[in-house]
């Protein structure tokens, strides 16, 4: 079935209306027809099962038949992720969604290219907004990733944000490989951490001053093995890696 998107305020009754970009693609795109079923995803945890109605000109009418409530992940993942040049970022985006990520914090690096002023933040961060949507219609995530408008190390800072194991992708030596990190979480609390975030850095890495205090922070280092990684091929390869490890540690912990 074909899947599209709703706000939760507009997915508080039986009947459903898509408009807009929503229903271009419904009628357009996808060519819905009456009477066919289809997926509305609220971004908050809701999925609801419809079918078609009535198709307008630039409206689509839906009918909930049925709807489900999607727990999330046991745990919550954050991405810290220094904007790297041209349209990269939106790739990240996407790809950080479908991997489950529950918040990302696009970083304005000293080593990033782009400078944007309030105005402009608060318009990509829109644009990357409209790239998750796309991105949990196609991977049917019913859960919506907190996307923040862009800002500076030191600004993600100030904010105090806390995470059970804060961690960042680092080519230093002593990095450690995160299951180490995992193991002596659980060894010292007997529990699995609830919360992880990452830090990735921009072409060149994050300068040593910055790198220096996200460790102040509490940001334990992680290898990515021996090769360089490209900033995108980075996050998703952190992502894959925690989602694995969380994943067997919480299945094993419930069997």
């Amino acid at each position: 079935m074909h899947r599209f998107y709703l706000p939760p305020s507009q997915c508080r009754d039986s009947s459903l209306t898509l408009r807009d970009q929503e229903a271009h693609h419904a009628i357009h795109v996808v060519r819905l027809r009456r009477g066919e079923r289809v997926v509305v995803l609220d971004g908050a945890g809701h999925e609801f099962l419809c079918e078609t109605r009535e198709l307008g000109h630039d409206t689509v009418k839906l009918s909930v038949t049925q709807k489900n409530e999607i727990p999330p992940l046991p745990y919550q993942l954050t991405l810290v992720q220094a904007i790297p040049k041209g349209k990269i970022i939106e790739s990240i985006i996407q790809k950080a969604t479908e991997l489950g990520v529950a918040r990302i914090f696009p970083l304005l690096s000293e080593r990033v290219v782009a400078h944007l002023d309030e105005e402009a933040s608060g318009d990509k961060a829109e644009k990357w907004r409209h790239v998750a949507i796309e991105a949990i219609k196609q991977c049917g995530s019913a859960w919506l990733p907190q996307i923040e408008a862009p800002l500076t190390p030191k600004a993600f800072l100030a904010r105090g944000e806390k995470s059970d194991l804060p961690l960042i992708a680092s080519l230093q030596p002593g990095s450690q490989h995160p299951r180490e990190l995992f193991k002596r979480y659980y060894a010292e609390g007997n529990r699995l951490p609830q919360s992880v975030s990452i830090w990735v850095g921009p072409e060149g890495d994050f300068t040593p001053a910055e790198i220096s205090a996200a460790k102040s922070a509490g940001a334990l280092p992680i290898t990515l093995g021996r090769l360089v990684l490209r900033t995108e091929t980075a996050a998703i390869y952190c992502l894959s890696v925690l989602n694995y490890e969380l994943q067997s540690n919480y299945s094993s912990q419930a069997g």
